[in-house]
C-alpha cells in the first residue's frame, strides 16, 4: 500500500514531453503538470512491490504513461461537467489518473479486479487530490451485469492495453449508456484487430466511428447504438478465453501491452 505521508518528490517533465503536448493542442493549467510528476513518481515507487508497470525510464514514463494517457482527451473533450467515465482495467492508474487529474470537471471510476492493485489506486487518488476518482474492486464482466449501479452507466468508457478489440468491447461496451462513446488506446495492429472484432462489434450493437492516429499509438472510439444484450459481458474469463466471433484456440495477447 501506497504510504501518503512520505511521498516520494515529483519526477520533473522532460521538455520532449511540454513540446509533444504542445504539438497536441495541450494546454496545462495551474499545477498539473507536477502532479502528473507525483503520480508517476508514486507509481514507480509502488512498482518496486507490486507489478504495476514495465516501463522504469522516468523520461519514457512521461510519454508511455502521461502523454498516452492525455492523447484521449481529444475524445472526451466534448463531455459535459460531470459526465461519468469508466477506466476499465486500470492497473497502476494510466490513462484515469492522468486524465482525472488534466480534466477535473469530469467524474471517473477506474475498475481493477486486482486488490492491491486498487489499493493503489484509492491511496494514490488520495495523494494526489483527485476527487473526481472512485476506485472499484472488481472485475468488468460483474459491473457490466449489475443493473443498479455500473451497466449502462457512462459516458464513455475508456481501457488501455487489456485485451485485443473483440475482447475488450465486450468489457467495455455493456458498461457505456446508449450513445455513449467506448475508446480504447491501442497499437499498430489497431486495423487488424477491428477486422477481426466486427463480429463481436455487431453482437454488442457498438460501431467503429473513426480510428484516431496520436503521436503514441491509435485511438479506436466506438459507439453505443442500441442497449447492449442481456446476454452480455459473458461470466469473468469467458470473454477472454473464447472471444466473440474469433475462431482460435486462444487469444493473442494485446498488442498494446507493452505499454503498462
Amino acid at each position: 500500500m501506497t504510504d501518503t505521508h512520505n511521498t516520494p518528490e515529483a519526477l520533473p517533465a522532460p521538455g520532449s514531453f511540454l513540446a509533444q503536448a504542445e504539438a497536441m493542442g495541450i494546454v496545462f493549467e495551474g499545477d498539473e503538470v507536477e502532479r502528473f510528476g507525483r503520480y508517476l513518481a508514486l507509481l514507480l515507487d509502488a512498482n518496486a512491490r507490486m507489478n504495476l508497470t514495465s516501463i522504469t525510464d522516468p523520461e519514457e514514463a512521461w510519454t508511455r504513461h502521461i502523454l498516452d494517457s492525455l492523447s484521449l482527451m481529444s475524445v472526451l473533450s466534448e463531455m459535459p461537467d460531470g459526465a461519468r467515465v469508466a477506466d476499465v482495467g486500470a492497473g497502476g492508474g494510466a490513462p484515469g489518473l492522468p486524465l482525472a487529474i488534466a480534466m477535473p470537471h469530469l467524474r471517473f471510476t477506474l475498475i481493477e479486479a486486482t486488490g492491491k492493485k486498487a489499493a493503489f489506486l484509492r491511496d494514490a487518488a488520495a495523494a494526489l487530490g483527485c476527487t473526481n476518482v472512485e476506485v472499484v474492486a472488481d472485475r468488468a464482466e460483474a459491473l457490466g451485469q449489475d443493473h443498479r449501479l455500473h451497466r449502462e452507466s457512462y459516458d464513455a468508457v475508456i481501457a488501455r492495453a487489456v485485451g485485443r478489440v473483440a475482447v475488450v468491447a465486450e468489457l467495455c461496451a455493456p458498461l457505456a449508456k446508449v450513445g455513449g462513446v467506448v475508446a480504447l488506446i491501442k497499437g499498430a495492429k489497431a486495423d487488424e484487430e477491428l477486422v477481426e472484432a466486427k463480429p463481436a462489434l455487431h453482437a454488442l450493437h457498438v460501431v467503429c466511428a473513426g480510428v484516431v492516429p496520436t503521436p503514441t499509438g491509435r485511438i479506436v472510439v466506438l459507439e453505443k447504438a442500441r442497449k447492449t444484450p442481456r446476454a452480455y459481458p459473458r461470466r469473468p474469463g469467458e470473454p477472454k478465453r473464447a472471444p466473440l466471433g474469433v475462431v482460435r484456440s486462444e487469444s493473442p495477447r494485446a498488442d498494446a501491452d507493452a505499454g503498462r
